[in-house]
């Protein structure tokens, strides 16, 4: 076949096979493991009933063994050819079976023919899945085990293939070498197969055989010396299970040949076609035999029983009891009542000690628990005072008419809210604190931040923007509803956003191919209108300060809302700047805030047009894995339109034809939000506006946006003032903020 050589070199047959070397052999005398007046050993072996020496010992022929002297003047037991090891009665049978070979000695392929397993074609013995193996070796091999399983033919097989001696592994059967099968349960009557590819010319010199054969696992190390030496050693170990009858024992148990003696139950193994006997506990012997199954005494060995005192152990038929001392009273067990002290008055002194002891515990750790209590309602009212609780609700009450005011929550409820703070309702954690999601009482989902750090200088400030952010109700930015000042730290809630971060959903390659150009110019214009609306229209004006892709969530629609206004600063209208320590990240970070410290509202403008760059190229606004001079996004972006590099720098597939015209004023419009000078970059509202009007380029034709700053203030009429919503604050607070799933505008860290 196709220039190989297809050689079957055995045939074994054998009745059926089973597990390994029988660990627990029957411990009952010798002259009781086998019928009356027939042999009970074979040299070393035990051979007990059903297995019989000669006739009239055995169950049947499947279960006849016969004793023949070896040629070292020993007796072994044999089962037709085959050298029986060891038999047990727990339903093993170990036996010496032979291996099967193909050969090459050099002048072509020889058979060598050796019986290697039982020849009984009977359903009394399957072979061992728990304990054997089939193994094949060699590294021009391919074998087969074939048989019955079930009534029906069963076959599998397995090939060892290798070019050199080197690529073979000690101690594994991968199929270079060596390859290795399980064994499903009820098989029978196996024929093993082994062949050559090549008639082991190709390998000739290190291995000039094949070899098949079934092995008890745990005796079998595959070397790679066996490559060579393997025929010198051509006895293996392996296991058969064997049943009495055909039949389980629901059936077995009302025919006359039913064979479990007295004080034995039935039992069916799941790898056989028969049942099983085995004695009671409190039992041991042979339980095939009538009368085979004899009392254990358990009081003879301190480990078979538990009493108190070996020397009060009572055995009885299948059991045994424990008796306790005079003026004692139990079951004188180690596991049970014991034995104890029969006194009446004792008895009562007893109880009376006992039941005071439970009083005062009980007493005592109730006494505990409401000193505990007492003790945490008094630290979470001054951790209330201290985070300005007091303040916040003299606020509140004054906007009582307000449809939306910030609500305080109780410890206890955010406790049960988020289950103890459980783990696995952790949604976000870093520097800053920990974010979890919660459930409230009235089922709405919710963002608690845990932060780390606190102020308390600046609680009369913190309270003030919980106050006004928790007023802001706008669709693109996410909702404050309230705290909590119970907490040494206040913990902030905040709505839920399901999405997670448009950072996520950019840079996350398997997100980034669902998000087309119209979803994104969406999202832009999106954000382009809270931050507008945080400069314009919000009292008093809010400069987010990290306006960054990660800090814009989506909801279940894809919308976009602006969260962490953890460093946010609100401005008096009186002032268009504020001088303050910088803060926010780098590669979103106004180059001229970080020259001048000096903040204002055309900060956010640069933050937005990097996010910008982001959705057109699909890059990070700051890596380290880029070249030197591509990794600040804005930098290398603007180097790019100079060269009139746009559709280069532009994420795959993200141009058509049809979208050419908006890429390329989104493009500009980016371009001028990232310039130096911070007058010359356009208002959020301008931002807004011109966004706003590109989405409308597909739908009204007659809308168009110009190429230029000019012609985009044509567009929008005249040009905002952007002074008129610069803010400034001499000392203000600096709050952490959620990062990834969640956001929160701030807390306590500073």
């Amino acid at each position: 076949m196709g220039g190989y050589n297809w050689l079957l070199v055995q045939v074994i047959w054998v009745g059926v096979i089973l597990s390994g070397m029988a660990t627990a052999a029957l411990t009952a005398a010798a002259n009781g493991s086998a019928l009356p007046n027939c042999p009970n050993w074979c040299g070393d072996v035990e051979i007990p009933y059903p297995f019989g020496i000669g006739e009239g010992c055995y169950l049947n022929k499947s279960f006849s063994v016969n004793c023949t002297k070896s040629s070292d003047g020993r007796h072994r037991p044999q089962k037709r050819d085959v050298v029986v090891q060891q038999i047990s009665i727990q339903g093993q049978i170990d036996i010496f079976m032979n291996t099967v070979e193909v050969c090459n000695n050099g002048s072509g392929l020889s058979t060598k023919f050796q019986f290697a397993g039982l020849r009984i074609a009977s359903n009394a013995f399957t072979i061992s899945n728990t304990q054997n193996v089939f193994i094949a070796v060699g590294c021009d091999t391919y074998a087969y085990l074939t048989g019955k399983q079930n009534n029906g033919n069963f076959s599998m097989g397995c090939m060892s293939i290798c070019q050199n001696q080197s690529n073979v592994l000690n101690g594994t059967c991968s199929g270079i070498g060596c390859c290795q099968v399980e064994i499903p349960e009820r098989v029978s009557n196996i024929i093993l197969e082994v062949h050559s590819y090549k008639n082991h010319t190709k390998v000739l010199d290190f291995n000039p055989c094949g070899y098949a054969f079934v092995v008890k696992k745990e005796l079998f190390k595959f070397s790679s010396v066996y490559l060579s030496s393997l025929q010198n050693n051509r006895t293996i170990p392996m296991v058969l299970d064997w049943t009495i009858g055909n039949e389980r024992c629901k059936y077995a148990q009302h025919k006359p040949d039913y064979r479990c003696g007295g004080n034995s139950t039935c039992d069916d193994p799941e790898n056989g076609y028969g049942y099983r006997c085995q004695c009671r506990k409190g039992y041991d012997g042979n339980p095939y035999l009538p009368l085979g199954c004899k009392d254990v005494n358990e009081c003879l060995d301190p480990n078979l029983n538990n009493c108190t005192s070996p020397k009060r152990c009572i055995n009885t038929e299948g059991s045994y009891t424990c008796s306790c001392p005079k003026w004692h009273s139990g079951d004188g067990r180690k596991d049970g009542a014991s034995c104890t002290l029969n006194l009446g008055l004792v008895n009562k002194i007893a109880i009376a000690v006992g039941v005071g002891f439970i009083v005062l515990l009980v007493s005592s750790s109730w006494m505990y628990l409401i000193i505990k209590q007492r003790k945490l309602i008094k630290l979470r009212e001054r951790f209330f005072r201290q985070n300005g609780g007091v303040i916040l609700r003299q606020q509140l009450s004054r906007q009582e008419n307000s449809v939306e005011t910030a609500k305080i929550f109780s410890a206890e409820e955010l406790k049960k809210a988020t289950n103890n703070y459980h783990e696995n309702l952790i949604i976000g954690q870093g520097g800053f604190g920990i974010v979890y999601k919660g459930v409230l009482s009235d089922n709405r989902v919710v963002a608690i931040k845990k932060s780390k750090l606190v102020d308390k200088s600046q609680i009369e400030q913190f309270i003030n923007e919980v106050l006004v952010l928790s007023q802001i109700n706008h669709r693109n930015i996410v909702k404050l509803l309230g705290c909590c000042l119970e907490t040494e730290v206040p913990l902030l809630v905040y709505e839920f956003i399901s999405k997670g971060t448009l950072f996520e959903h950019i840079h996350h390659k398997d997100r980034s191919l669902l998000i087309s150009w119209e979803a994104r110019l969406k999202i832009a214009a999106e954000t382009a209108e809270a931050l507008s609306y945080l400069h314009s229209a919000a009292c008093p004006p809010i400069i987010h300060r990290d306006v960054k892709s990660s800090n814009i969530l989506l909801d279940g629609n894809y919308t976009a809302k602006v969260s962490d206004f953890g460093t946010s600063r609100l401005i008096p209208l009186d002032q268009i700047e504020v001088v303050t320590l910088m803060q926010g990240t780098l590669g979103y970070l106004d180059p001229e805030y970080m020259q001048t410290n000096q903040l204002t509202e055309k900060s956010d403008v640069y933050s937005f047009g990097v996010i910008l760059i982001e959705l057109l190229t699909g890059e990070k606004a700051l890596s380290f894995d880029r070249p030197k001079d591509e990794r600040s996004l804005a930098m290398y972006f603007l180097s790019a339109i100079k060269e009139d590099r746009l559709f280069e720098v532009l994420e795959q597939n993200l141009w058509t034809e049809r979208n050419e015209k908006q890429l390329k004023e989104v493009a500009n419009l980016a371009r001028r939000c990232i310039k130096l000078k911070g007058e010359d970059r356009p208002t959020m509202k301008e931002v807004a506006a011109e966004l706003e009007g590109l989405r409308k380029m597909d739908k009204h034709s007659w809308v168009t946006v110009g190429s230029n700053s000019e012609e985009t203030e044509y567009l929008l009429g005249e040009k905002s003032d952007s002074n008129k919503y610069d803010v400034a604050i001499k000392s203000s607070v600096v709050y952490d903020s959620m990062k990834e799933h969640t956001m929160v505008p701030f807390d306590g860290g500073r």
